[in-house]
């Protein structure tokens, strides 16, 4: 199971009108459990700051945070980044037709950022189970915040949020550097570079893993198999959606005490 080429397919779809984008956006934010916990992250630690603030997107994707962080936050001054050079200049041609003139865009490499003292938040959504040099990152982004400034981390648990028993996702996990993250070594890597851990969070526990399952790697399998279950995949939801939905719910209003995903909450002295 590969996600890139499933991406690149969206992509196609989405870059050529921004109402395209923008029905994507809700859809993604309906669909997938991960925008419910990190959207929920983000009205918790940005939704009550009544004066400008700066906030580093590492690793910004189709840019559906970056999104909703320019529409809901008013005071944000957002730099949202990718390696990606195509996704950076499809983001930066969105938001330039929409005039969310608070978001930038820039290619850059978090192995490599040189940013100091810059930005009060830094947002890092599925990002560092693909880089084998986190500890680099990790000290990049403690210089990048100013003083006081919070890092969080959504990223896959080492309880399986990579599906790694599971042999049919071979290719998957040949996308990811690592498995996933230990609770311990999170707070040990983070600590090692100055950061003050507030809170790791499980997500994805027993409802929200069986709600992966069936709303999102069952249809990925299906579209690497065959780009013809494209046509298909409303059909599939139709049935896969009121069981899958209550699952969503029922993970999200639960204190998960193990999952398969983390969500982390770190502090610069």
């Amino acid at each position: 199971m590969r996600y890139d080429p499933v991406k690149q397919v969206l992509g196609n779809i989405v870059r050529t009108k921004p109402f395209l984008r923008i029905l994507f956006y809700k859809v993604l934010g309906l669909m997938f459990l991960r925008e419910w916990y990190v959207k929920r992250a983000l009205r918790e630690l940005l939704g009550d700051r009544d004066r400008e603030f700066d906030v580093y997107d590492a690793g910004s994707g189709f840019g559906q945070y970056s999104y909703y962080m320019a529409r809901r936050f008013r005071h944000a001054h957002i730099l949202a980044i990718d390696v990606k050079e195509e996704q950076i200049a499809d983001c930066r041609s969105f938001f330039n037709s929409l005039g969310l003139t608070s978001c930038t865009f820039a290619v850059e490499d978090l192995t490599a950022i040189g940013h100091e003292a810059k930005f009060d938040f830094i947002l890092s959504v599925d990002v560092m189970e693909h880089i084998a040099e986190d500890v680099l990152v990790f000290r990049n982004f403690f210089r990048a915040l100013k003083p006081g400034g919070v890092l969080f981390i959504n990223t896959p648990s080492n309880l399986g949020g990579s599906d790694a028993d599971s042999p049919d996702d071979a290719s998957f996990i040949e996308e990811h550097a690592r498995n996933g993250y230990g609770e311990e070594e999170m707070r040990t890597k983070l600590s090692s570079v100055g950061f003050a851990v507030e809170s790791i969070r499980y997500t994805y526990g027993p409802w929200g893993d069986r709600y992966w399952r069936i709303a999102i790697k069952i249809p990925m399998v299906l579209v690497n198999r065959s780009r013809l279950f494209f046509f298909l995949l409303p059909f599939y939801y139709l049935i896969a959606l009121p069981i899958s939905l209550p699952m969503m719910v029922l993970d999200y209003t639960s204190e998960n005490t193990r999952g398969t995903g983390l969500n982390v909450v770190a502090r610069k002295k």
